[in-house]
């Protein structure tokens, strides 16, 4: 069986059309989660049985361990296999369809990343499964067969051992505070009880400080220490995002963790030798050589109405001092108003207006106050310097969501923990020094070429060598730095999809 069978009835979430229960029902009313894969399996097996007593049992015991990746063992004819063991014809195809399908979301997700996220384009993991399976059969390896089929990323095997841990903790008392508005130095009342209850059981807080339900200077401490570590402004209040932090007991970063587990699933094992990594949910963009971080910078990203897509793509090359050729949308949806409300901002901010021809239109001859939205006649170009949208560079990966890495002009805006202001665009900090690091190979661009070329104030043009694979990517549970895993907020609530996936019975 070659890997494209496989991966046509394996890769993400089961596919309704070809795995339709009337197509899949066994006599006993099992409902087959991959009848061809299965039946081809057995088919070619050189042998009537194709499942021994023992690696069956060593099939249930594997199952079983689906639960330290996330995955719900319940899922794959559990319960079944455990009442067929008489009838043996039964019994190998319950068995390899429980293996090939539970091997797959291992290899490839269980969810189709698509599904949840349109615009996903990252490659999978490729494996034989049949070739996986009959070697396992073969060398009495079935225990660990679907385990070897994990991710080996390290943030992975970080995530299945906080997984593993909060498990553990599972029956500790969860305190949540009580809905209403946010809780700041000064007040009092029970709320403030609340909160310095759940701060003492984090370990924040000593004992006994929820008696006074006073929010007093230790509580406030206390407060910033936790917004800090869960990339929170840390501003000793607690409104609405920290108090939903706060109110995440152990059940929930149980399935948050399980949902960054499954993302981790959907990605290639290779990510590249030299690439960046943008984690929306966390505000930053991480270059990485040889699976190490090397830099990390600060990233603002799009609003939650005008979110920044996930998916993969290379750095081809970067722009000094760009125009900034104006979307067609945010020119109808920003400009437009602006240029109505204040025409001298045209010229102020450096921009050139262009007709359908591409002519260059003298700004002072519009009345916008006639120009519509609906029928906006005009392109929209802004020049280099210091007013540009793009700021002094911008790191291009042609894509068609006309995404991309660049300077701001609005500098101050790194300032803030959560950074959602941009109209999809990355905009990073210290651009030029991360444009040295991607420039690193390519002859000609040392840092001194890269000043010489700002410093012209031209628009200019720097080839990389060799393209950087760059992944745009949503985790919400992330390597601390310290070996244990730091929460994000899901502003973008992208993680309930996700979630809903993985607990959905197979249809």
């Amino acid at each position: 069986m070659t890997i494209q069978t496989v991966h046509r009835f394996f890769a993400g979430a089961f596919l309704a059309a070809a795995l339709a229960p009337s197509a899949m029902a066994e006599p006993g009313g099992e409902v087959m989660l991959a009848p061809v894969a299965t039946e081809e399996f057995i088919d070619d097996a050189e042998t009537a049985q194709v499942w021994n007593d023992a690696s069956y049992d060593a099939l249930i015991g594997a199952l079983q361990g689906l639960a330290d990746h996330g995955l719900e063992p319940s899922h794959y004819h559990l319960a079944a296999l455990e009442a067929s063991r008489t009838d043996l014809a039964e019994r190998d195809r319950l068995a390899t369809d429980a293996w090939m399908s539970a091997a797959a979301h291992m290899l490839y997700g269980k969810l189709d990343p698509v599904s949840v996220e349109p615009d996903w384009t990252a490659a999978r993991r490729e494996g034989d499964l049949a070739a996986v399976l009959a070697y396992a059969l073969e060398s009495g390896t079935v225990p660990t067969s679907l385990d070897q089929l994990a991710p080996i990323q390290p943030g992975y095997r970080l995530l299945k051992a906080e997984l593993a841990a909060l498990r553990l903790q599972e029956r500790g008392t969860i305190t949540r505070v009580s809905e209403g508005p946010a809780l700041k130095p000064g007040m009092s009342g029970p709320r403030i009880g609340e909160l310095q209850a759940r701060l003492i059981e984090l370990g924040l807080l000593e004992a006994g400080a929820a008696m006074a339900q006073q929010m007093d200077a230790p509580t406030v401490e206390a407060l910033e220490t936790f917004q800090a570590a869960h990339g929170l402004d840390p501003d000793g209040v607690a409104g609405a995002s920290t108090l939903r932090a706060l109110n995440h007991g152990v059940a929930e970063r149980i399935e948050q963790v399980r949902v960054n587990m499954e993302r981790w699933r959907w990605l290639p094992g290779d990510l590249g030798q030299k690439h960046l990594r943008a984690n929306v949910a966390a505000f930053e963009v991480t270059a990485y050589d040889h699976g190490e971080p090397q830099r990390t910078h600060l990233t603002i990203v799009g609003k939650t109405y005008r979110r920044t897509p996930v998916f993969s793509d290379r750095i081809e090359y970067i722009v000094f001092n760009p125009w900034w050729e104006t979307p067609a949308s945010l020119a109808r949806a920003d400009k437009l108003p602006l240029f109505q409300k204040d025409p001298g901002a045209v010229a102020r901010l450096g921009f050139q207006v262009l007709d359908r021809s591409g002519h260059i239109v003298d700004p002072a001859t519009i009345d916008w106050k006639t120009v519509s939205a609906a029928n906006f006649p005009y392109r929209l170009r802004q020049a280099p310097g210091p007013q540009n949208a793009l700021g002094q560079v911008k790191i291009m990966f042609p894509n068609p969501h006309n995404v991309y890495l660049h300077d701001t002009p609005t500098r101050g805006l790194f300032a803030e923990r959560q950074r959602a202001f941009s109209s999809g665009c990355l905009r990073t900090q210290y651009p030029i020094d991360l444009s040295e690091w991607l420039l690193t190979d390519t002859p000609g661009w040392d840092r001194a070429a890269i000043d010489k070329a700002v410093a012209s104030g031209k628009e200019t043009r720097a080839d990389l060598v060799q393209p950087i694979p760059v992944h745009i990517l949503y985790f919400t549970a992330v390597n601390d730095g310290a070996g244990g895993i730091r929460y994000l907020d899901d502003f973008y609530q992208r993680d309930d999809a996700v979630l809903s996936g993985l607990d959905k019975l197979p249809q």
